[in-house]
Order: C-alpha cells, then sequence, then structure tokens
C-alpha cells in the first residue's frame, strides 16, 4: 500500500467515525509490489463502518484472512477486564518482517507505557520465536489497543500475564494453519550460555530445509539438527550435545543414544530438545515441516 492510499483509506474510516485520523491504525497485505486497488479499500471501509456490532469480533477475523484456512481469536479474561486478539497469517512467518497482522484489544483501563511494556514483552515470547519458513514480507504489525472502558486498572503482572496469554495463543493458531504443514514442531534449547544463545540455535534448526524435510517423512534424522546447531556461534562443545526427539534422547554426547526406532513421528505435534550443556538459559522456537503442499501452494500464489 502506497502512503497515499494509507493516507486516504485512514481519512475515510476517521471521517465515517468521526474521530482523527492521526487515531487510525491501517494494517495492509497483498502481492508484494503490486498497490492495492484505492477504490475497492475505500468501498470496503464504506462496508466496515456500515456493518459494525458489538459482536463483529469473528466477523472482523475473518474478514482479515488470507491464505488462512481458518480465523485466529484468542481471550484471556481478567477481574473485571479482558484481553483479546486476533491474527492473519499462515506462511511467510519469520520475525521482524512477516505476512502476519494481529490486533489485541483490552478494556482495562492501562497507561499507554504500561501497554507498550506488555505488548514488547509477549512480543518477545511469542511472535518473535515463531519461525515457520524463515521467510519474511512486507507486512508485519501487532497492535495492541486499550480503551479503557471497563474502568478497572488491573495489576500490571496480571495484565502482562494476560496479553502474553493471548500472544501466545495466537501463535499456537498460526502455526497450526500454516501453508500445506503436516507437523508443528517445538524446538526447545536448554542448558545454552544465554536466552539470545538458545533462540539462536533453535531458529537454526528451524531453519534447516533438511530438518524440516525429514520431520514431514517422519525421519528421526538427528544429525541434520546437530549440523544445525554447528553453524551458530552459540557456546557449545561439539563433542558433547544431546539431543531429544518427542522425548526420545537419540543423541547423547554428540553420538548415537536411544534407538531412533522407537520415535513416532505420525502425529501433528514434535517436540525437539537440544541440550547445550553450556548453562541455565532455556529458549523455545516455533516451526513445522516442509512439504509438497507448501511447494504446490506458493509456486502458484500469484497465478
Amino acid at each position: 500500500m502506497c502512503i497515499r492510499d494509507r493516507h486516504q483509506t485512514a481519512e475515510a474510516v476517521a471521517s465515517s467515525l468521526g474521530v482523527g485520523a492521526i487515531d487510525v491504525q491501517v494494517c495492509s497485505t497483498g502481492l508484494i509490489g503490486l498497490l492495492n486497488d484505492r477504490e475497492a479499500l475505500l468501498s470496503g471501509v464504506r462496508a466496515a463502518v456500515d456493518g459494525q456490532s458489538a459482536d463483529g469480533g469473528h466477523a472482523a477475523a475473518t474478514a482479515i484472512m488470507t491464505t488462512d484456512s481458518v480465523a485466529k481469536e484468542a481471550v484471556a479474561q481478567g477481574d473485571g477486564w479482558t484481553v483479546g486478539g486476533m491474527a492473519k497469517g499462515a506462511g511467510m512467518l519469520a520475525p521482524a518482517l512477516a505476512t502476519m497482522l494481529v490486533v489485541v484489544t483490552t478494556d482495562a483501563d492501562v497507561e499507554t507505557a504500561t501497554a507498550d511494556a506488555a505488548l514488547r514483552a509477549a512480543t518477545a515470547q511469542s511472535f518473535d520465536r515463531l519461525d515457520s519458513d524463515g521467510c519474511q514480507s512486507t507486512n508485519d504489525t501487532v497492535l495492541l489497543m486499550a480503551s479503557g472502558a471497563s474502568g478497572v486498572t488491573p495489576d500490571t503482572q496480571a495484565f502482562n500475564n494476560a496479553v502474553t496469554a493471548v500472544c501466545i495463543d495466537l501463535v499456537q493458531q498460526l502455526l497450526a494453519d500454516a501453508e500445506g504443514a503436516d507437523h508443528e514442531i517445538a524446538i526447545e534449547v536448554v542448558n545454552a550460555a544465554s536466552v539470545d544463545d538458545a533462540l539462536e540455535v533453535g531458529r537454526s534448526v528451524a531453519r534447516s530445509n533438511l530438518f524440516k524435510c525429514a520431520i514431514f517423512g517422519q525421519d528421526p534424522n538427528w544429525g541434520r539438527i546437530l549440523a544445525s546447531v554447528g553453524t551458530t556461534q552459540a557456546a557449545f562443545d561439539p563433542a558433547d550435545l544431546d539431543v531429544a526427539l518427542n522425548d526420545v534422547w537419540v543423541c547423547r554426547n554428540s553420538g548415537p543414544g536411544e534407538s531412533p526406532d522407537t520415535i513416532d513421528l505420525s502425529a501433528r505435534a514434535v517436540s525437539v530438545t537440544i541440550d547445550l550443556k553450556s548453562g541455565s538459559a532455556t529458549g523455545t522456537i516455533w516451526t513445522n515441516d516442509l512439504t509438497q503442499a507448501y511447494v504446490h501452494e506458493n509456486a502458484a500464489y500469484s497465478s
């Protein structure tokens, strides 16, 4: 979306609702490099304003779907206040720039600084750790909007926990709806020297097409995991790494451990545990496998 279209969209919304254009946040998606049709955008604004409803949350979550197969919503209840959210995204999901739009709302009466801190902390533990296919797009929005309508100012920690819970819930829904995926994979790195090391290692494994293909083929090839760990700058002894697949420690001390024949990778949920034996920090990255269906969908995406 070009700047002019964004401004006109914001101004149209503001005019219809009787607010200032500066109070309107515009999110967009579409084929990279192509402009959205301006009249279609403005027509959509008019239709949305005419159809607004206090019960329109699900309709909004459905309206923002693109290649999503299901609408994504989450809610957390506080003591007299609520945090809710909706998300869109099914591919090109990686930190920094993703084809992901997320709107979190609350009726809690919170200061801007409190909301900002809560969202940043929640994002660091949720969306920043989702790495579906390692690909980044030109759209990546996570908003938290607080109306204060409940008149209740919650305990800061309780509010932070609620925002984080909603964000993690939405992340799991984004992961479950990843384009063509047969498996959702949680890569937990334990006993790292730092959280940064744990996340670097987890992300390296998550972005390995060889590893992702192995999980799709239900092949417990732990050597591909070790190879990915070895490409990082994390602190570890190359001769002393342990790896588990679905809680079976198939790699001990960087060599064969328990028999991989006991591992069942037929279920959608797959866990990978990597023990770096270098400290006490832990971090988890969420990803999915690489399938023919993903290749097919993205091979014909624009045609």
